[in-house]
C-alpha cells in the first residue's frame, strides 16, 4: 500500500493515509505538515498555563498498542480498540488500519497484505514542554503538555505530537524517530550512537545477589564460583551499596519508618568503609586495589559502578563538606497529575515528603566529572546511572522538567565521554519522554521494571514489557533486559528471551547458586555472547494482542543475525497480570499446565531478505532448539507450536541458498546455543567441475548444524577433516567443532 497523503483535518475529521482516524476534531487543533506522510499536532488556548490538556478527537474502531507509564519509572504496553482504553502518561500509540474486508479477520497471519497500514502518534518535547497522550470515557483522544514549572507558561504548542503512517510498523517507528532526531536536535537515533563493548560479553550484577549489602568478599566469592563452573563473566556491575551515604531519618533505638530509606543521601564521591582497608584482615586496601585485583585474577574486561543521576536516591547531603562546592540544596518533588493518576510509587511519595538534595544544574557537570574521574582512576570502566525520572519532579525554579533533564543528561554524556572509553553508560529508571528525547549519546537503557526473583507473577510481565517497550526504546538505545537468576524456576524463559533481545546478557546469581547448563546456552567459553543485530520485538501479528492475559495469544519475538533470522515463542498466559488490570482477568493457573498453540513462519522475521543473499530460493530451513527438529518452509508456510505456561521454543530461520546445480544449503549455527545462528559470521561457496565447496566462518565451538539438500563428501574444520552426521530425510548436517572460540573456518566439500 502506497501512502502519500499528508495528515490533515477535513470536515472535522483527522485524515491520515486517506482514512479518517479521529472524528469530531477539536477546533483549536493545529496540524503542521512535516513530510509527505507526517505532521505535527498542536493546539492553542485562550490563556497561558504551565499545563494544558487538549482534545484531538474521537478515536474508536481501530486496534492499537500503546506504551504508557503505569508506574513513575517504567512503561508497560496496553492493547485496545478505543481511546477510553488509553491511559494517562501514554508515550507511544500505534494504530492498525485495515480495509473493510480485513476488519473481521483479526487473526489473519498475513499482516503484510496491502489491506493494512499503521498510524503512529508520538507525543514529544516542544521547547520546555513535554507531551503525553490519554483517553476519556467518551473515547476522546487527548494530549497533555506540561512544563513542570508554574512560571514556564504558554498559550500554544505547535509541535507536541508527531503523527506518521506507513505499511511497515517497524520502518514507521524508525523513520519517525529519525524525523524527530532531525527536526528537534535534542537526541540521536541508535544508528548514530556508539554501542559500548560490554554488550557482547557475559556479565554479573551484584544487586539481586547482595542488594545493598554488597562487599568485596562476596564479589570475590561470586566471581570464583563462576570461574569454577567454567563460565566466568567478563563484565561486572557493582550495584547500589558501595557509596558513602547517610540517612538523617534513621535513629538508633527508634522504629524504622517505611519510606525513609529513599531519603538516604550521598556524602562523598569515594567508596564507603566496606571497600577500604580497616586493618590487617581487610579484604582490600581501597576501590582501586580491589578492582585491580579482581580484574587480574578473574580476567574481567569491564567493571561498572552504580550511582543515581542525583548522586543517590535522596540526592546529596547539602551539609556535607565534600558536596558544598556543587551548591546543593534541598528540593521537594512535585508530582504531576499523570504521576499520581496511575500507580503511586513509594519512593517518589517518600522523596516528596523528605526532600531531595539537588545539585545546582550549573555545577552538575563538575559533580559528574569529579565522580567519574575518581572512578576511572580506580580502574572503573563505566557506570550504571539510575533514578533518572526523578528530575521531572524538581524542575520548579530551573526552567521546568524538560530543561532540567536535558541539562543533567548533556552533562552526563560529556562526563562519560571525558572519563570513560567507548560510551560506557547504562541508563536506568529513565522511561519518561524527557529523558528519551534528550538522549544524544547514551546508547543503552533498561527497558522494563526489574527482574524480581521473589515475585512469581511478574516473570511473564517482565518479558512482554521489554519486548513491546523495545518498539520505541529500541530506536534510540539498545534495550537492556536486566539481570536474571540462572538458577530460578523461570531461568530458561528469561535466558531464551535475552538470547533474542540483541542485548547484554548478565545474571545476578548469589555465589555458588548457578545453573551452568542454561548459562552455557548463552555464553561461549571465552565469555562472549551471540548477540543478535536488533532489539528483540514482537512479531507483526503479535503487535495488537495481549500475550499476558487474553488467554489465547502466544508472544513471538523476532530478530536477525548476519545470515539468518530467529523467532522465540513464549507462553506468557496465566502466570501474571498487568498493573492496573483487574485481578479477575487472570486465569487461575491449574495444577496441570495448559497448552496454547500458535504458528511460526519465515514471515515473522522482518528484513529476512536483507540477509538471505542473491541466491536465496525463497524457502527457509527452520530449526527448533528444544525439539531439535529441522523443517523446510516456503515464505508463507508455517509450523504449529504448542507450549505450556512459562515454556518457550526458539526457531532459527535460515534462508535456503542455491549454491550449485544440485545443492541447496542453509547454515543453522551452533545447535546447543539458544541463538544458534548468531555464531555464523559469513558464507562463501565455489563451484568447480567436480562439485562445490562451501566455506563458513563461525564463532565459537560445539555442535554445528546446517541444512543440506545432499550429503557432503567431507567436512573440514580449520584444515582438519572431521567426522559428520547427515540425515537425508530432513537434510540436517551436523559436526563437532572443537577447540578455541576464535573465528573458525568450516569447509564442506560436495
Amino acid at each position: 500500500m502506497t501512502i502519500t497523503a499528508t495528515p490533515s483535518i477535513t470536515d472535522s475529521g483527522l485524515m491520515v493515509g486517506g482514512r479518517v482516524v479521529c472524528t469530531r476534531v477539536a477546533e483549536n487543533l493545529v496540524v503542521s505538515p512535516e513530510s509527505s506522510r507526517s505532521a505535527f499536532l498542536g493546539a492553542t488556548s485562550p490563556a497561558p498555563s504551565s499545563r494544558h490538556v487538549f482534545n484531538v478527537g474521537v478515536l474508536e474502531g481501530y486496534r492499537f498498542i500503546c506504551l504508557f507509564r503505569a508506574k513513575f519509572w517504567w512503561m508497560i504496553p496496553r492493547v485496545g480498540k478505543s481511546a477510553s482504553e488509553i491511559p494517562m502518561e501514554t508515550q507511544m500509540l500505534l494504530l492498525e488500519v485495515r480495509e473493510e474486508s480485513a476488519l473481521d479477520d483479526e487473526n489473519s497471519s498475513d499482516m503484510t497484505s496491502e489491506s493494512t497500514f499503521y498510524v503512529l502518534f508520538l507525543p514529544v518535547l516542544d521547547g520546555p514542554f513535554r507531551t503525553s497522550l490519554q483517553g476519556t470515557s467518551e473515547n476522546v483522544l487527548q494530549f497533555c503538555v506540561e512544563s513542570g514549572d508554574p512560571s514556564v507558561q504558554a498559550s500554544q504548542v505547535l509541535e507536541a505530537v508527531l503523527i506518521n503512517s506507513g505499511d511497515n510498523p517497524f520502518e514507521l517507528l524508525k523513520n519517525s524517530i529519525k524525523i524527530l532526531e532531525k527536526c528537534k536536535g535534542t537526541f540521536a537515533h541508535i544508528e548514530h550512537k556508539k554501542a559500548p563493548p560490554h554488550l557482547d560479553w557475559f556479565g554479573w550484577c551484584t544487586w539481586d545477589a547482595f542488594y545493598t549489602e554488597v562487599n568485596p568478599q562476596g564479589i570475590r566469592e561470586g566471581l570464583q564460583s563462576f570461574l569454577e563452573g567454567g563460565c566466568p563473566p567478563k563484565f561486572l556491575i557493582i550495584d547500589d551499596g558501595w557509596q558513602e551515604t547517610i540517612n538523617e531519618f534513621h535513629k538508633e533505638s527508634k522504629p524504622h519508618i517505611d519510606g525513609t530509606q529513599f531519603a538516604t543521601r550521598l556524602v562523598d564521591i569515594r567508596e564507603n568503609s566496606k571497600f577500604k582497608s580497616s586493618g590487617s584482615e581487610s579484604s582490600c586496601i581501597d576501590l582501586h586495589d580491589f578492582i585491580q585485583t579482581i580484574k587480574e585474577r578473574y580476567r574481567l574486561k569491564f567493571v561498572y559502578m552504580w550511582h543515581a543521576i542525583i548522586g543517590y536516591w535522596g540526592g546529596v547531603l547539602p551539609s556535607s563538606k565534600m558536596m558544598e562546592k556543587y551548591n546543593p540544596k534541598l528540593a521537594y518533588p512535585i508530582q504531576s497529575p499523570g504521576n499520581i493518576g496511575n500507580l503511586r510509587d513509594i519512593a517518589v511519595d517518600s522523596l516528596q515528603k523528605y526532600g531531595v538534595g539537588i545539585i545546582d544544574p550549573e555545577k552538575i557537570f563538575h559533580f559528574y566529572n569529579d565522580l567519574h574521574g575518581y572512578l576511572a582512576s580506580s580502574g572503573v570502566d563505566g557506570v550504571k546511572v539510575d533514578v533518572q525520572n526523578i528530575l521531572e519532579t524538581i524542575g520548579k525554579g530551573y526552567g521546568g522538567r524538560v530543561l532540567l533533564t536535558r541539562q543533567y543528561q548533556f552533562a552526563l554524556d560529556e562526563s562519560i565521554a571525558r572519563n570513560f572509553k567507548d560510551n560506557s553508560l547504562i541508563c536506568c529508571m529513565s522511561h519518561n519522554s524527557d529523558s528519551i528525547y534528550s538522549s544524544r549519546k547514551s546508547a543503552v537503557a533498561r527497558a522494563s521494571e526489574d527482574f524480581m526473583p521473589k515475585e512469581p507473577t511478574f516473570q511473564t510481565v517482565h518479558i512482554a514489557s521489554v519486548a513491546f517497550n523495545s518498539l520505541l526504546l529500541g530506536e534510540i538505545v539498545v534495550p537492556d533486559w536486566d539481570m536474571f537468576h540462572s538458577n530460578h524456576s523461570t531461568a530458561e524463559f528469561h535466558g531464551a528471551a535475552r538470547a533474542l533481545g540483541g542485548c547484554a546478557v548478565y545474571v545476578s546469581d548469589r555465589p555458588g547458586t548457578h545453573d551452568f547448563r542454561i548459562l552455557k546456552r548463552l555464553v561461549l567459553p571465552d565469555g562472549s555472547v551471540l548477540r543478535a543485530k536488533y532489539p528483540g520485538r514482537p512479531t507483526r501479528d503479535c503487535l495488537f494482542k495481549d500475550p499476558v492475559v487474553d488467554g489465547e495469544s502466544l508472544l513471538k519475538i523476532w530478530n536477525l543475525n548476519k545470515l539468518s533470522g530467529v523467532v522465540g515463542v513464549f507462553n506468557c498466559q496465566g502466570a501474571g497480570n498487568w498493573p492496573m488490570k483487574d485481578a479477575e482477568a487472570v486465569p487461575v493457573l491449574a495444577s496441570t499446565p495448559t497448552f496454547l498453540s500458535g504458528h511460526v513462519s519465515p514471515l515473522d522475521v522482518e528484513y529476512l531478505d536483507q540477509v538471505a543473499g542473491d541466491n536465496w530460493c525463497g524457502d527457509s530451513a527452520v530449526y527448533a532448539f528444544y525439539s531439535g527438529s529441522l523443517s523446510r518452509l516456503s515464505k508463507k508456510a508455517n509450523l504449529k507450536v504448542s507450549l505450556a505456561v512459562l515454556k518457550c521454543e526458539i526457531f532459527t530461520i535460515s534462508p535456503v541458498r542455491v549454491l550449485g546445480q544440485n545443492l541447496q544449503f542453509a547454515p543453522i549455527g551452533l545447535l546447543d546455543m539458544y541463538n544458534s545462528g548468531g555464531a555464523v559470521e559469513a558464507l562463501e561457496h565455489t563451484n568447480h567441475p567436480a562439485g562445490c565447496r562451501v566455506k563458513i566462518s563461525m564463532r565459537g565451538c560445539g555442535r554445528f548444524g546446517a541444512y543440506s539438500s545432499k550429503k557432503p563428501l567431507s567436512c573440514i574444520v580449520d584444515m582438519q577433516e572431521e567426522e559428520f552426521q547427515y540425515n537425508p530425510e530432513g537434510g540436517l548436517l551436523t559436526l563437532k567443532v572443537q577447540g578455541e572460540c576464535s573465528l573458525r573456518e568450516i569447509k564442506i566439500v560436495y
